[in-house]
């Protein structure tokens, strides 16, 4: 008897039973588009989604070298949180939440978003100040955070070990609304509602050229062949500083591994999501049972979507101070994505000195929870040609010394 893998088993029925297959097929190009969106993961797709939806653009093209979300949206450990530090992070970030909210009842599919909450662990004085500073930030801007102290947190977390010889649990950024969500869903239900809506997305067709005539982009080169457009969209993370190459710009980022590892699954045991930056890890319990665990960047710029022994030892030692148990668990499977870092740790959606073609980059290692409002944002950019959410985003903050900080904010060292 021939077996199916769970994935196959989910993939056919989807196609056979909700009639998205144009987005798993090999869909032929057309020879114009309105717009192409290089990249099928979640940004990618969320982008042509509202602009599907909020504009009524739907003559669009989304071209994947690989296959739908198969690059940093399934690779990732799926924490949604807005508590950022800087008004224009929180803003995008808070709209991006506030989206997946409702994002089941908006495409039509269960993405299983779970608002578990997420505590930031401060476990040192230096990190209590600045989570206190980043609590008030977000009373300021609108998002429910609080700033708990350590018996909130055990109440919390029963597993945590709060008084550690070297890490002490000294309190925690609390934002009870934040939580996980299903990645594959994520990409699956926009994929879909994409399909439903005329667009093609079109996998294994790889972006080889971008083609211009006199500083306007025409269209690009393909695996495939050619195919115009009026208008490019760049949603490609650790690769964009390569996509940008071709159109003859340079991007102020860098490509590096983030590296990530689920445990065998175990009972229930903890149902929020907890990050340490100190020590260097991220923590939260899967429907399944697993202990997903994440940790910061390697130290050296690569392409690589494999995990290394070192960085493992280095994120485990870390995390087995603050949670014991963990110590006596089995690694079921490790893997890595490629995310792109720029200098300020803040992303970049932004208009390119190509005309008509757009760039979303530089999300780091918080890429998945701002899915929904980077697709909002970019769409209102691409088809407006301005959005109040990406005004501060513009690739060229770093020439004028804008800079958005959130290497604080992000949660862990990178």
């Amino acid at each position: 008897m021939k077996r199916y893998s769970a994935f196959a088993i989910a993939r056919e029925a989807a196609r056979h039973h909700t009639g998205w297959d144009r987005a798993w097929r090999d869909a032929q190009p057309k020879k114009k588009y309105d717009v192409i969106i290089v990249g099928a993961g979640g940004h990618g797709l969320a982008t042509a989604f509202y602009l599907g939806k909020n504009f009524g653009i739907t003559n669009v093209a989304i071209l994947e070298k690989g296959w739908l979300g198969g690059g940093n949206t399934g690779r990732n450990t799926t924490i949604i949180r807005s508590n950022y530090l800087q008004d224009p992070s929180a803003a995008i970030y808070e709209k991006s939440r506030s989206l997946y909210e409702t994002m089941s009842q908006d495409l039509n599919y269960n993405v299983m978003f779970s608002p578990r909450g997420v505590i930031m662990l401060a476990q040192t004085q230096h990190e209590v100040r600045g989570y206190l500073r980043t609590a008030h930030a977000n009373a300021l801007q609108g998002v429910k955070t609080e700033f708990i102290g350590p018996a909130r947190v055990k109440e919390l977390v029963p597993i945590i070990n709060i008084d550690g010889p070297r890490y002490p649990v000294l309190g925690g950024l609390y934002q009870a609304r934040g939580g996980t969500a299903r990645h594959d869903a994520v990409a699956w239900g926009y994929a879909r509602a994409c399909s439903d809506m005329g667009m093609d997305v079109i996998q294994r067709c790889e972006v080889t050229g971008v083609r211009t005539e006199g500083g306007k982009v025409t269209g690009v080169d393909t695996s495939r062949g050619p195919i115009d457009c009026d208008k490019l969209g760049g949603v490609v993370a650790g690769h964009s500083g390569h996509l940008c190459d071709m159109a003859g710009f340079r991007l102020p980022i860098e490509s590096v591994a983030l590296q990530a590892l689920v445990s065998e699954p175990i009972k229930p045991c903890m149902d929020v999501v907890v990050m340490a930056n100190t020590v260097h890890g991220y923590m939260s319990q899967s429907d399944k049972g697993e202990m997903v665990i994440g940790g910061g960047t390697d130290g050296y710029n690569n392409y690589t979507q494999r995990g290394s022994f070192h960085h493992i030892e280095e994120t485990v030692r870390a995390l087995v101070e603050t949670f014991p148990m963990v110590s006596r668990l089995k690694m079921l499977r490790q893997w890595g994505g490629i995310v792109d870092v720029t200098g300020d740790r803040s992303p970049i959606l932004s208009k390119t000195p190509v005309e008509g073609m757009f760039i979303n980059c530089g999300w780091g290692t918080g890429g998945f929870k701002a899915i929904p409002g980077s697709g909002w944002a970019m769409a209102e950019l691409m088809a407006k040609g301005h959005s109040p959410l990406t005004d501060e985003f513009s690739m060229h903050r770093f020439r004028e010394g804008k800079f958005i900080d959130e290497s604080v904010a992000a949660g862990v060292a990178h």
